[in-house]
C-alpha cells in the first residue's frame, strides 16, 4: 500500500458542510449530555439517532441491534467499497460535578443501587459527531462512490450484570454484514490531549482488559487466638504483594508494558474476629496475547502457591474482557496524511500506548480498523493536570468537536474515492 491515499475530490465540500452543521453538533451533544443513559438502556439516545438517520433518507436503518444499537447504511450513487464508522452511546454511573447549564442530573439503578449518571467518558460527543458525519455524507450521496455504514453502539463500558452487549454482540447480530466493510474507523475524545489535536499510533494502541477474582479461604477464629485458625487476611495481603512481582520480576517488559492491579479487598465483619475468607478483585492489562496468557497463569500460580504455604484454600477466577485495540499498521500509515491534512501536521501526534481498553477491538478482529483520539482539554489548561475521562469533573472543549466530524468524513471519502489498487492493505 502507498504511504498515503490521494485526497478525495470532495474535500472542500466536506469542509463547508461540516462547518455549517457545527451549531447542530453542539446542540446534539448538550442534549445527550443532559440526558445520559447506562449501557443496554440507551433507549432515548437510540431513538434520537434512528430518527435522525431516517430523516436523512438512509437506505437502511436497523434498531435494536445488541439491545439498543443502531446501524444505518448510506449507499452512494456510484458503486464502490464500504466504510464503517462507529460511535458508542452509553454513559457511566458517575454523579456529575461539572458546573454546566446542561449538566446531568439523571439517576438510574446500577448494580442494585441508585446512582448518578454522567457522560464522564465523552460518549455523548462521539454520538453527536457521528450524527453530524451522517448529515455531511448524506448531503453528498450523489457524489459518493461506495457505501457508509454508521454503527451506534451501546454498552461500550460494559453491559449490566447478567446481560451481554457491546461490540461483540453487535457483530454477532450482523452489524458488519450485508454489506461487509473493507475498513472501520472510530474515535475517542480524551482529556490527555489539547483541543484540536489528534492522537494516533499504528499497531497496539490500547490494552486488553481482564478481570480476576481471588477467594482466599481460611478458618475463622478469635482475633486474640490466631493460632487456632487459618488467617485469610494475612494470606490475602501476601497474595496482593506477590501479584506485584508478576510484572516487576517475571515479565520481559522490554517487549510490552503490562499492569496487574488489585482494586477490591473484601472480608471480615468485626475487628476481633479473623474471618473465614477474604476476596480480592482486580484488573490485568496487556498489549501482547502471549504476555496476557502468561500473566493469567502467573496470577493463578502465585495466589494458589501463597495460599498453600499458609494452609489456606484459594479459588482463582479470571474473566477475559476486551482484547488489545490494534490499529492496522498499513491502514494507519496510509491514513495519517489525511489526519494531518485535516488537523494540520503539527496537530497530529503519535501517542504512547494507553493502558485503558476499548471494545472497538472487537470490530478490528473482523475488519482492518483505525482508532484515534481527539483532544478535549480547552486552551490554557495543561492536559497533564486536566480531569481524566471517567472523572465526575471531566470537561470537554466543544470547540474541538468539529475536528472529529471533519476527520471521520475526510477519512471515509479518501478511502471511498481511492482506486482499488491503492486500498490493498499489504
Amino acid at each position: 500500500m502507498p504511504a498515503a491515499l490521494p485526497a478525495n475530490p470532495h474535500a472542500d465540500l466536506i469542509e463547508t458542510a461540516a462547518a455549517a452543521i457545527e451549531p447542530q453538533l453542539i446542540a446534539w451533544r448538550r442534549d445527550l449530555h443532559q440526558n445520559p443513559e447506562l449501557g443496554n438502556r440507551e433507549f432515548r439516545t437510540a431513538g434520537i439517532v434512528a430518527d435522525h438517520l431516517r430523516a436523512l433518507g438512509l437506505d437502511e436503518v436497523r434498531t435494536g441491534v445488541a439491545h439498543t444499537g443502531v446501524v444505518g447504511l448510506l449507499q452512494g450513487a456510484r458503486p464502490g467499497p464500504v466504510v464503517a464508522l462507529r460511535a458508542d452511546m452509553d454513559a457511566l454511573p458517575v454523579r456529575e460535578e461539572v458546573d454546566l447549564p446542561f449538566a446531568s442530573r439523571a439517576r438510574a439503578e446500577y448494580d442494585g443501587q441508585s446512582v448518578g449518571v454522567m457522560h464522564a467518558c465523552g460518549h455523548d460527543t462521539h454520538t453527536a459527531i457521528l450524527m453530524a458525519v451522517a448529515s455531511v455524507l448524506a448531503g453528498m450521496r450523489e457524489r459518493l462512490a461506495g457505501s457508509v455504514k454508521f454503527i451506534f453502539q451501546p454498552a461500550e463500558e460494559g453491559p449490566p450484570e447478567g446481560e451481554r452487549g457491546g461490540a461483540e454482540l453487535m457483530i454477532e447480530q450482523g452489524a458488519l454484514r450485508d454489506p461487509e466493510p473493507e475498513v472501520i474507523f472510530g474515535l475517542h475524545i480524551v482529556s490527555m490531549l489539547p483541543s484540536r489535536v489528534i492522537g494516533v499510533r499504528p499497531g497496539p494502541l490500547m490494552a486488553s482488559a481482564d478481570q480476576f477474582r481471588i477467594l482466599v479461604r481460611g478458618r475463622q477464629t478469635h482475633g486474640a487466638a490466631p493460632w487456632l485458625g487459618v488467617d485469610p487476611v494475612v494470606t490475602a495481603a501476601q497474595v496482593v504483594l506477590g501479584l506485584q512481582t508478576i510484572v516487576s520480576r517475571q515479565l520481559d517488559i522490554t517487549r510490552e508494558p503490562a499492569v496487574v492491579s488489585v482494586g477490591i479487598v473484601r472480608g471480615g465483619v468485626r475487628d476481633n474476629i479473623i474471618p473465614d475468607a477474604v476476596e480480592l478483585s482486580g484488573t490485568i492489562r496487556a498489549f501482547d496475547e502471549g504476555m496476557r496468557t502468561q500473566i493469567h497463569d502467573q496470577v493463578r500460580g502465585t495466589a494458589e502457591g501463597i495460599a498453600q504455604a499458609a494452609r489456606a484454600g484459594c479459588e482463582v477466577c479470571i474473566r477475559r474482557g476486551y482484547d488489545v485495540t490494534i490499529n492496522d499498521s498499513a491502514l494507519t500509515e496510509a491514513m495519517l496524511p489525511t489526519l494531518r491534512r485535516v488537523a494540520g501536521a503539527a496537530q497530529v501526534q503519535i501517542v504512547p500506548k494507553i493502558t485503558g481498553s476499548e471494545d472497538f477491538s472487537c470490530f478490528q478482529r473482523v475488519v482492518p480498523g483505525m482508532f484515534f483520539f481527539i483532544g478535549a482539554t480547552a486552551p490554557g489548561i495543561d492536559p497533564a493536570h486536566a480531569e481524566p475521562n471517567h472523572s465526575p469533573r471531566f470537561a470537554v472543549d466543544e470547540g474541538g468537536l468539529l475536528l472529529g466530524v471533519r476527520a471521520l468524513a475526510q477519512l471515509t471519502c479518501d478511502w471511498l474515492e481511492a482506486p482499488e489498487a491503492l486500498r490493498r492493505l499489504e
